[in-house]
């Protein structure tokens, strides 16, 4: 299929954000069924992963059958291969771990890739009842959401990083000894710890500023949240600044580093700063 445009985008993150929606449903209704299976990475997987699954497969296939769609749940004992310019990353239940812990930061991610750079996504969150969404070069904007009820959507930013505050989000569950030295290495640096790719949303808000992951992660965790951030001011690169590649052989995003201002020059940023 041709490459994603940004015309084509604005008409499909509309349609995205409802399939989103309905994926939340599905969530919600599987909630009591609190069945654990682990898949052969080690990760668990619930009812309500493959209930939102099913729903998002449906939806994408009902939009336009010939869509390339790699999903986590799909892709789980074997990797699919990318062939095309343009696709889309789905992860039907980011944080599937803080869901069966009963927190409420899991969120649905719907990540449109064309070239190997996210252009558009949908990050859609449940629980707390919010959508984060946005089109590279075009901005970001949020939305609420309540007994299928939809807000106007508000247009969100980043903000200037404060001199004498550096807010950075951090994950509960994969929190790795490098990224907690890189942390330490932060001037003013706060943590705040959360689930799912809502971190890349925090700084796209401007609610936080730095979002650093050092250790290996899936393209389809990142890929939805990238773009809203990127289209609502930031920046994700790997941490030596170059640009992430999607759609690799192994799916795979070996470390990253978010901002919500733009990134501090190489040693910029020094401990005791």
């Amino acid at each position: 299929m041709p490459p994603f445009d940004i015309a084509a985008c604005a008409d499909l993150i509309e349609k995205l954000t409802d399939i989103s929606m309905s994926a939340a449903d599905a969530i919600r209704r599987a909630q009591r069924q609190v069945n654990v299976h682990i898949k052969a990475d080690g990760s668990p997987v619930t009812a309500a992963d493959e209930a939102a699954e099913a729903v998002i497969s449906d939806g994408l296939a009902r939009l336009d059958p010939a869509l390339l769609v790699i999903s986590e749940e799909r892709a789980a004992g074997r990797t699919p291969k990318v062939e095309s310019a343009s696709f889309i990353l789905v992860d039907p239940l980011d944080g599937t771990r803080d869901f069966i812990a009963g927190r409420n930061e899991y969120a649905v991610n719907i990540g449109l890739v064309a070239d190997g750079v996210p252009v558009a996504g949908v990050v859609t969150a449940p629980a707390l009842g919010l959508i984060w969404r946005g089109i590279v070069g075009r901005g970001a904007e949020r939305l609420e959401f309540s007994s299928g009820k939809v807000s106007s959507p508000t247009p969100i930013h980043t903000r200037s990083r404060p001199a004498d505050e550096l807010i950075v989000m951090v994950s509960r569950s994969h929190l790795d000894a490098a990224t907690q030295a890189y942390i330490a290495r932060l001037p003013h640096a706060r943590r705040v710890a959360c689930g799912s790719s809502v971190k890349f949303c925090r700084l796209a808000e401007g609610t936080a500023d730095h979002y650093p992951r050092l250790g290996p992660t899936r393209d389809w965790d990142v890929a939805a949240g990238h773009a809203v951030l990127v289209a609502a001011g930031g920046s994700v690169t790997d941490p030596h600044g170059a640009a992430l590649t999607y759609g690799t052989p192994e799916l795979r995003i070996p470390a990253f580093l978010a901002w919500g201002a733009p990134a501090p020059a190489a040693g910029a940023l020094k401990a005791g700063d």
